[in-house]
């Protein structure tokens, strides 16, 4: 399945390069909207909350009046969860949270399933040169992506992997890493960094992955 993207940065849908460089940025949210209605789901990701810049939450509340979204972005309390699904998050992305300086937050972890259910959760692993990234990709944790998932693997309902060495450069996404994610988990995997095409796409449906699509639509290089 399709997973069309929406980052929010400074009032604006952006796209960012490997979570650095901004390539691409766009007000036109009604056209966006309308192009991503017919889809089950659409990635909704707060960037500045997620860098600790503030926040775009009446843009995110206004998405999600319009389109189904999982959402992300400085979800690092039960509090933050819990207020992304009353301004209608169908699902939290839940990220940097998960790590400390000694590894995985367990204890966190497992008090978001106590709480709210772990059906409301999707855990996200970053990952830039093989390890776990956080804090906005800024802090590498140290961590292997294969080693987070199996860790977390009670508390949520799907794993999303970013491959931060190929987000936004539309060069494919380097399918060789899937072995050890499907490896760590039976969980549902949604996957991104770099997807580009529909050959890419239904590769990923064929192994029950879900592709998540920024860069290459909003260039146009992929019809949606």
């Amino acid at each position: 399945m399709l997973i069309p993207s929406i980052d929010l940065m400074g009032g604006k849908i952006v796209q960012l390069v490997q979570g650095r460089r901004k390539a691409l940025e766009f007000d036109n949210f009604a056209d966006w909207v309308d192009r991503f209605r017919k889809f089950p789901m659409v990635q909704l990701i707060d960037l500045d909350a997620a860098m600790g810049n503030g926040d775009n939450q009446e843009l995110v509340k206004e998405f999600c009046s319009e389109l189904p979204c999982q959402v992300g972005g400085g979800l690092r309390s039960i509090e933050k969860a819990c207020a992304a699904i009353a301004l209608g998050a169908r699902k939290t992305i839940i990220g940097s949270s998960l790590f400390t300086a000694d590894g995985v937050n367990i204890e966190f972890a497992r008090s978001l399933a106590e709480q709210l259910g772990r059906d409301h959760f999707i855990f996200a692993v970053d990952s830039r040169a093989g390890f776990v990234s956080v804090k906005g990709w800024k802090q590498s944790t140290g961590l292997s992506p294969g080693k987070a998932i199996r860790e977390l693997d009670p508390f949520c309902s799907a794993f999303l992997y970013t491959h931060i060495d190929s987000e936004g450069l539309m060069q494919g996404f380097p399918f060789g890493v899937l072995d050890e994610l499907r490896c760590a988990t039976s969980k549902k995997l949604i996957v991104a960094g770099g997807i580009t095409t529909n050959a890419e796409i239904e590769q990923l449906d064929q192994m029950n992955i879900d592709a998540v699509v920024g860069m290459a639509i909003y260039t146009g290089t992929l019809t949606v």
